[in-house]
């Protein structure tokens, strides 16, 4: 008895703690994806997945896929061999673009808007990606924030066991507080 009253008051009077020992997403060792996979618990976090994968994971339940890859970069078959929203289709699978990173794909709060609308409609497993994991990373990180309610460090310390790296951009701004629509932290 008492140590569920302590477990109790240790809930209700430390938020921060709950949060701070959140446990990191997985790294897979799967076949087919480019440089990451991750198992965050509820959404898949990897880079370009190939066609094999996608496969897989719809036999594992994927029932959505979010791309945030440039339109330009997913019609380019030398970088995406093959047409992804077609397979996609042919699995039953939903397939949304959200694409991220080119001059005209901005990070902004509508994008991440667009990315928390396909994953709250998702009637199964999520798979998120980008290139190399490391878009996608940022929106996860912006997606713990806004929706999970993370501190904005816990956020980041879970995309880093994706595939966030230190990089910021020229200007200054990195895509998860672009995302947040905030300066930078």
């Amino acid at each position: 008895m008492r140590i569920v009253l302590l477990a109790t008051a240790l809930l209700f009077s430390a938020p921060a703690f709950a949060q701070s020992s959140a446990s990191l997403p997985l790294k897979l060792d799967l076949p087919g994806f480019q440089q990451v996979i991750s198992d965050t618990g509820s959404v898949y976090v990897s880079g370009q997945p190939s066609e094999a994968a996608i496969r897989d994971l719809a036999a594992k339940g994927v029932k959505t896929i979010i791309s945030v890859r440039t339109t330009a970069e997913m019609n380019n078959r030398a970088q995406v061999p093959f047409d992804e929203a077609a397979l996609a289709k042919e699995l039953g699978i939903t397939f949304v673009n959200v694409p991220l990173g080119g001059p005209t794909s901005p990070y902004t709060p509508e994008a991440l808007d667009q990315v928390i609308a396909a994953i709250k409609a998702s009637d199964g497993e999520v798979l998120l990606h980008c290139t190399v994991g490391w878009r996608a990373s940022h929106v996860w990180a912006a997606y713990l924030v806004k929706e999970k309610g993370l501190s904005y460090e816990e956020a980041i310390r879970q995309a880093e066991a994706i595939n966030l790296n230190g990089y910021t951009p020229p200007n200054g701004e990195r895509p998860v507080d672009s995302l947040l629509g905030r300066k930078a932290q």
